[in-house]
């Protein structure tokens, strides 16, 4: 019979100083980011509206939004604060701020988490309190009118406003959400160009 050519090697436990390293916080606070915003904006958000009564997709909505655009808010930071710095051929690179303000890290690094910390706080400190002061104000106005603002039906003057104001402010909130995922995304390519 013939033996194996290849030594199985024992797996080493991390090191002692690797937990003390930003690395695998840099790395875990990038997959919990661009995982929640994944998830969220494709999957969550689409299946919830295809199932749920419009009343509770609103709820739903109102529940999730203020943690999620925390999230995409605050992650940002935390990459910043934990990037790892370089080493190997990427050694002249420093960790924290400081690597992320490097010249050469201009626009893998700093521009991406740039955006996406700056979308994410317009998201969470301005267009969600709108959409949340415009949703109550169709609530309000649903009541004087005796229907609901999506009905496809002929609205008064006050509601044709208060959508529209809605969608506006909405499709903004949307396209930042959109930059924000989208410059997740970059950040992430040159975070997999330095394990290559």
């Amino acid at each position: 019979m013939e033996h194996n050519k290849f030594k199985t090697q024992k797996l080493k436990m991390p090191e002692r100083s690797l937990l003390f390293s930003p690395a695998p916080y840099h790395v875990l606070s990038y997959g919990a980011l661009l995982g929640t915003q994944f998830f969220h904006t494709f999957l969550n958000s689409i299946i919830s509206f295809k199932v749920l009564e419009r009343p509770q997709f609103a709820i739903l909505q109102r529940a999730v939004f203020p943690a999620y655009f925390g999230i995409q808010t605050v992650a940002p930071v935390v990459l910043a604060l934990t990037y790892p710095g370089g080493a190997g051929r990427l050694a002249a690179l420093p960790q924290g701020i400081s690597g992320v303000l490097h010249p050469a890290n201009r626009w893998g690094v700093l521009v991406p988490l740039t955006a996406a910390f700056v979308t994410g706080l317009a998201n969470w400190a301005y267009f969600l309190p709108g959409t949340n002061k415009i949703t109550a104000q169709r609530r309000e106005q649903e009541v004087k009118d005796g229907k609901q603002s999506w009905e496809k039906t002929t609205h008064s003057k006050d509601m044709k406003a208060l959508n529209k104001k809605f969608a506006k402010i909405h499709g903004y909130s949307s396209l930042f959400n959109l930059v924000t995922f989208i410059a997740t995304v970059v950040y992430g390519v040159h975070l997999s160009a330095r394990i290559a």
